[in-house]
């Protein structure tokens, strides 16, 4: 009842509604919650409540652009096959022919009588991961669950980049997977605007980050399936995703081709080389007409965010660890700031994988 009073007391403040409203639909949730044990929000209060918690998002730099996402509701989905189309609308409109739209798809919350929706993927699209004799095919992130996959049915053609499938579990059931329309993973093959050769390596990188495995909480009312996607930032993927040594480690092959000097790290290959991997992320997502946004920017964006949100008197939260970018992160003002890592209860929180 705390978390649900703070939240309705904020989030009918932000939408302009009277003391008198307020006091009405706390009264209303203290007798829900007599009654059943919960309440149910209302579909404002949900649209508001899930921007509100990508506000409260210690770790995303992208905050500035809360206010724009766009809420699907899918509160009344039953089967996994609902599900399943739920998560195909939200890539089609997410994606928008490259021009990404910020989304959340909201599936019911846990309730007692009612057995949980979950999703199994970490990403709704996410490349497979394989083992075999020490030696690693694609993203070794997602060993643990390409197993699963294998396990359920599903088997990948073993390259770099197999698309997963998704995977819903209603309850105690049998958890059900379906493959992504190819049509539906907007994959953007990687260049590089000097070096010819780069076209070669046959590298890509999908173009929406649809985070699938976090749990969101509104007023003390937990949501286990609520997928949501901004659009990337290029050091996601360059400076991360290609380049993390426990990833794909593509640095040294980058390196090599660029004929630098890897005999010793005072030459700095590795800095010369993930820079130009950037450089052809940014480049690659922007001649496809990809939505993207550089490190630098993001900076100013967020700047901007804290000047927005000390204008409406409330304070900023965030995870220093995570805000600044991975590549030159001295060059940013967040380096050389401090923030609150409070975290606040309308937020997304990291939840245990239901495999």
């Amino acid at each position: 009842m705390d978390e649900a009073k703070a939240f309705i007391e904020q989030c009918y403040q932000e939408l302009n509604k009277s003391g008198e409203e307020i006091t009405q639909r706390i009264n209303q949730i203290e007798k829900e919650l007599e009654t059943e044990g919960t309440y149910t929000h209302t579909h404002e209060e949900l649209v508001h409540g899930a921007k509100m918690a990508w506000r409260n998002s210690n770790r995303c730099i992208g905050r500035l652009f809360w206010h724009s996402l766009n809420v699907f509701d899918e509160r009344t989905a039953e089967t996994e096959e609902e599900v399943f189309q739920a998560l195909e609308r939200h890539l089609e409109f997410a994606s928008n022919g490259g021009r990404i739209r910020p989304t959340i798809t909201v599936f019911r919350p846990s309730q007692q009588g009612k057995p949980d929706i979950r999703l199994w993927n970490h990403q709704v699209i996410r490349y497979a991961g394989y083992e075999e004799d020490g030696r690693y095919t694609g993203d070794p992130h997602s060993i643990p669950f390409t197993k699963k996959c294998h396990e359920l049915g599903w088997k990948g053609e073993g390259t770099d980049f197999d698309v997963l499938p998704l995977v819903v579990q209603i309850g105690d059931r049998q958890p059900q997977l379906k493959s992504i329309d190819p049509g539906l993973t907007l994959e953007v093959p990687l260049h590089h605007p000097e070096f010819e050769w780069f076209s070669d390596l046959g590298w890509k990188w999908y173009g929406i980050p649809i985070i699938s495995d976090m749990e969101m909480k509104i007023g003390g009312i937990s949501y286990k399936a609520a997928p949501f996607n901004g659009w990337y930032m290029e050091t996601e993927i360059g400076a991360r995703n290609l380049a993390d040594e426990a990833r794909y480690h593509f640095l040294p092959k980058v390196a090599s081709c660029m004929g630098l000097d890897t005999s010793r790290a005072a030459t700095l290959w590795r800095d010369k080389a993930l820079v130009e991997l950037n450089i052809a992320v940014l480049h690659s997502f922007k001649e496809m007409g990809v939505s993207i946004v550089d490190h630098h920017t993001a900076a100013q964006q967020f700047r901007l965010f804290e000047e927005n949100e000390k204008n409406a008197d409330r304070d900023v939260t965030g995870d220093w660890t995570w805000l600044i970018p991975p590549v030159s992160p001295a060059t940013t003002h967040i380096f050389h700031k401090e923030y609150d890592n409070t975290w606040k209860s309308t937020n997304y929180f990291y939840q245990d994988t239901p495999y």
